[in-house]
């Protein structure tokens, strides 16, 4: 189970929709038939932005989401849907934030809240607004793959900052088809790094992590015992 979470929930990207991805783990042909391309683009919205903006602050407690800038999906990329006081951003990531070859690529019905620090706003956020903003272009996805290397490899997309981190405690999400919302959890961002030495995705290990394509990122994640709004969290 946690190894084969491990690709869905830590994104090649960002976040919070790939670590099974990431880890090679696959759907098999049934998966990759259900989700052959791109769905109407409404299938990916939520019902009102209203309730887009709940899901988003969802992702944490009240004392870090409340005062939190939320974003929104709109028509060519995401939006400003609530300004905030505290640094955070919150924002409800689509399944195009996984690795490239994951079967749930284009699976309209992920729904990922995240809430970032300042940090992580700053330089992890970008890559994810990128791919959003080519996707609602039209572009097919191995265009989509082949801009986000050139962005990488000309520097436009970069290591994360120092102390970056996410909230990813939404009892609300769903992170793919077979896991659901998964477990209560945060992520931390590392420059490109050797995931083993901190740990991580070893035999009894409650440290996760999964490294970036394109992006040179580490992400790491680690479940906490609570959801957002307090009732305990799956520990399994």
């Amino acid at each position: 189970m946690a190894n084969r979470m491990i690709g869905t929930i830590v994104s090649g990207v960002v976040c919070g929709v790939a670590l099974l991805g990431a880890a090679g783990v696959g759907w098999g042909q049934g998966a990759k038939a259900l989700y052959p391309a791109m769905a109407p683009i409404e299938q990916y919205r939520v019902a009102s932005v209203a309730e887009e903006v709940a899901l988003a602050r969802s992702a944490a407690n009240v004392a870090v989401s409340g005062d939190a800038e939320v974003m929104v999906l709109g028509s060519h990329g995401y939006e400003t849907a609530a300004k905030g006081k505290n640094g955070f951003v919150c924002l409800v990531e689509r399944s195009w934030a996984t690795t490239f070859d994951d079967p749930q690529f284009w699976n309209p019905k992920l729904r990922a809240p995240h809430c970032f620090n300042a940090a992580a706003a700053r330089s992890v956020m970008p890559a994810y607004l990128k791919r959003t903003e080519l996707v609602l272009s039209g572009m097919p996805k191995d265009q989509v793959e082949a801009r986000m290397k050139e962005a990488v490899a000309t520097k436009v997309i970069g290591a994360p900052e120092q102390g970056t981190m996410c909230y990813m405690m939404s009892k609300q999400g769903n992170l793919n088809d077979h896991d659901g919302h998964w477990r209560p959890h945060l992520m931390f961002f590392l420059p490109t790094t050797d995931a083993a030495s901190w740990g991580a995705n070893l035999d009894g290990s409650q440290v996760f992590a999964a490294q970036g394509n394109p992006e040179p990122v580490t992400i790491f994640m680690v479940p906490v015992t609570a959801w957002s709004d307090g009732t305990v969290g799956e520990m399994k």
